[in-house]
């Protein structure tokens, strides 16, 4: 295909606004799928995807149209996730296009992502075609959109197109405008192979399978090619295109977007945001790849069975391939035994990743109370950073504790904005600023401790919002706090998987809750066990397990009291005795359901 008939474009939107209905009309019109083959949220090929009615990845696909000129194009497009937890999906899947189309709900108007998705687009220069959906629905309030559009976007709202991705209305004015507007791929400034990889996936049989960008130069079967991070040579085995299943081609031309597979059998070999070049007449410097970026929450991930520890090593390196936000490194455990300490980029990311190692790769897991990265200040001055509580040193050797805290913006029904004060300040937050949006939505913008949003503050909002209010945060420094170390303790002894960080005020409050529950599920012994959670040397909550008892006073009928007062004695010696020298080996049930209500708060 010609370079001037390519258009790379991707689709933009917050949550629920239509973006992958919008995706399945496009392929519908340009007869890329079947009516027989056609299916709700077809890109949407992870069951996960399907369950939940949100895009993970981002899914690149091929369509061929033939436009009003009679002119054949290519229309590369990537549909790509709209939560908060995934906007680095989206940011790698811009950089292989030259323009957005961007979806706006015109019942709910611009929302959180729409700003911060907007944005990330219009750093990397995008176009953007601004559409309105869902305008079938009654609830439709066009004025409200193109307000929003001009006040909040600084689109002009003579840009924005009307559809309804449901119903295939407005569908060919957007393709349209999709090959008058977006620009075609810029010219090479060589003619030499250059290509980044953008995203990767693994299969068994053929191995690591890369999705890439061909900024130059072409790429096909048998060429021998060089990556530039690794600097490691493979032979060319396949190219081509999703339509969207894969489909292979002679070769892959500059501007397109494809598949290539090299007989890359290990995971670590690839990395995304690598160039692919030839060997024999290697470009001399790579493309610019992604910023790094960095994970925001932390959890241990164990396996239930210690035997499957290499197994979850190399599930976790598969997933890693096509999701470099996700890391991970060994750990041990006196509780758990060996396992993962893992980072994720937010609490859906870790719910996502748990979930695709049970069912993609059959994994029993069990997983710790998520934690954020501290800044520990030693009075010696010297400075640690703590993501596992384990590593927490004496508290009369820490000076101060900075945590992490975030800029968020949340907006939010004017009518709710008392109820999403008191939740922030129930969060430890501070409202900035308010600002009115139009007639009917306020934006808040508020900073908040990272750690108190990971757990259940989107739930909430959504909740108390009535699904209206969205929220979108980026990173805003450290903060000092009074935080403290909160251990459990089972019968005197420490017990590693339980302990966490928290704020000095919500210790006992924190400690009270694992107590309770752990004193359902650790089985009763024949003498009392003590849960107790402590800060410090300060216990702050205590539950008791009750002895089992044995009735040593069965055999006696009447007769003398003495003798039965001498048994009961000798029973309470006997249990004083093995209270001393027993040990409480609690069950890996305990630690799966005490931690999975823990996290599930």
């Amino acid at each position: 295909m010609e370079r001037n008939k390519i258009r790379n474009f991707s689709i933009i939107a917050h949550i629920d606004h239509g973006k992958s209905t919008l995706a399945d009309r496009l392929l519908q019109m340009t007869n890329t799928v079947s009516d027989r083959e056609m299916e709700e949220q077809l890109l949407d090929n992870m069951d996960l995807e399907r369950e939940r009615g949100i895009t993970i990845k981002a899914h690149p696909v091929t369509m061929a149209y033939k436009a009003k000129d009679e002119e054949v194009y290519e229309l590369n497009l990537i549909d790509t996730p709209g939560h908060v937890d995934f906007a680095y999906e989206v940011s790698r899947s811009l950089a292989a296009c030259e323009g957005a189309v961007l979806i706006i709900d015109a019942t709910q108007g611009v929302q959180a992502q729409t700003v911060a998705n907007i944005n990330l687009a219009m750093k990397q220069g995008l176009t953007i075609i601004p559409v309105l959906n869902k305008i079938d629905l009654p609830a439709t309030d066009l004025a409200m959109c193109y307000e929003q559009l001009e006040e909040i976007l600084a689109i002009p709202s003579e840009e924005a197109l009307l559809c309804s991705a449901k119903s295939g209305e407005g569908i060919p004015e957007i393709i349209e405008a999709i090959i008058d507007r977006i620009p075609c791929p810029p010219d090479p400034e060589e003619d030499r192979l250059a290509s980044l990889i953008v995203d990767s996936s693994y299969d068994s049989y053929r191995g690591v399978i890369n999705y890439v960008r061909v900024v130059s130069g072409t790429a096909k079967a048998g060429d021998q090619i060089t990556m530039m991070q690794t600097n490691k040579s493979y032979e060319v085995k396949e190219v081509g295109v999703f339509t969207p299943k894969m489909k292979a081609l002679s070769e892959l031309t500059e501007g397109s977007v494809g598949y290539l597979i090299a007989n890359i059998k290990d995971t670590a070999e690839s990395k995304i945001g690598d160039t692919i070049t030839s060997k024999a007449f290697p470009v001399e410097k790579a493309l610019d790849g992604f910023e790094e970026v960095l994970p925001m929450v932390y959890s241990g991930i164990y396996p239930i069975d210690s035997a499957d520890f290499e197994a979850l090593r190399l599930s976790m390196g598969k997933l890693q391939l096509n999701d470099p936000s996700f890391i991970y490194q060994a750990e041990s455990s006196a509780a758990l035994g060996f396992g993962f300490r893992c980072g994720f980029l937010g609490l859906l990311h870790m719910e996502i990743i748990q979930e695709r190692l049970r069912r993609h790769y059959g994994m029993d897991i069990i997983s710790t109370y998520p934690s954020v990265i501290y800044h520990v200040y030693l009075k010696s001055g010297e400075k640690l950073e703590v993501d596992n509580p384990v590593y927490l040193p004496d508290p009369s050797t820490i000076d101060y504790i900075e945590e992490p805290v975030i800029k968020a913006n949340i907006m939010i029904p004017h009518d709710y904005i008392g109820a999403a004060m008191s939740l922030i300040m129930e969060k430890r937050g501070l409202c900035e600023n308010t600002q009115a949006v139009d007639d009917r939505h306020v934006m808040l913008t508020a900073t908040l401790p990272l750690h108190e949003i990971v757990i259940d503050f989107n739930d909430r909002l959504k909740s108390m919002t009535r699904g209206y209010g969205s929220m979108n945060y980026e990173p805003s420094g450290y903060q000092q706090a009074p935080l403290v170390k909160l251990d459990l303790q089972v019968n005197g002894d420490p017990i590693d998987a339980f302990a966490s960080i928290v704020h000095r005020d919500h210790a006992e409050s924190r400690g009270r809750k694992i107590a309770e529950r752990l004193k359902e599920v650790v089985p009763r012994q024949m003498f009392a066990i003590a849960i107790q959670a402590c800060v410090g040397g300060k216990i702050v909550a205590r539950e008791t397990i009750s002895a089992l008892r044995k009735n040593v006073i069965a055999k006696c009928y009447g007769g003398d009291v003495s003798r039965k007062r001498k048994l009961l004695e000798k029973q309470k010696e006997g249990k004083k005795r093995m209270k001393q020298i027993g040990t409480v080996n609690i069950p890996q049930e305990a630690f799966v359901q005490v931690l999975k209500a823990s996290t599930s708060e």
